[in-house]
């Protein structure tokens, strides 16, 4: 296996199967690999195949919910270029440096007043519910919905592949940056 795999320590030492079961996420690459293999062997072959929408949608349910937060935010900072942050890839971003109740307060606001069209919206939303809950009150007792973090995440990576002349070096990017975040 590929030294690129290895000590990713911030993921969870279950089957990948099971992380994208849980994230609601499938990929598309027929795997050879045993339904009991770990994220790292899963990269590999995926790596191997060169199936990198696949390794962005397992890296996107494989990481925290925090950590996937980050790595959505950095796709949101790649996407806006020179430009100022969104209120949305700000207040997303505060909240990573700060997951408290304060700062998903200001995430919502931003998701609130976000204008139509909002390239970094994801990155609000998957800081929104990356506590596992609908939100504050009586919605903290709701499950947010399945892989809603994983999901917005994927979809910013995957927006952002048109940030460079060659789609191949984006991809490669948005892995590195997901294995980097996924070391610690």
């Amino acid at each position: 296996m590929s030294k690129r795999f290895e000590n990713l320590k911030k993921i969870p030492e279950q089957p990948a199967k099971r992380l994208l079961a849980a994230g609601n996420a499938k990929l598309k690459t027929e795997l050879k690999a045993p339904a009991s293999a770990a994220v790292p062997v899963i990269l590999a072959e995926l790596e191997a195949a060169e199936a990198w929408v696949d390794m962005l949608r397992l890296l996107s349910v494989a990481l925290p919910p925090r950590e996937a937060v980050w790595w959505a935010c950095l796709a949101g900072r790649d996407l806006l270029g020179d430009a100022e942050p969104t209120p949305c890839l700000a207040a997303a971003e505060a909240w990573v440096f700060e997951p408290n109740e304060a700062n998903r307060a200001k995430v919502q606001a931003a998701m609130d007043s976000a204008e139509t069209g909002d390239k970094t919206a994801h990155c609000a939303t998957a800081a929104y519910y990356a506590t596992g809950d609908l939100g504050p009150g009586e919605m903290k007792d709701l499950p947010a919905p399945p892989g809603i973090v994983g999901a917005c995440a994927f979809g910013i990576n995957l927006k952002s592949l048109k940030c460079r002349k060659d789609p191949q070096e984006q991809f490669q990017l948005m892995i590195d940056r997901g294995l980097n975040i996924a070391r610690g």
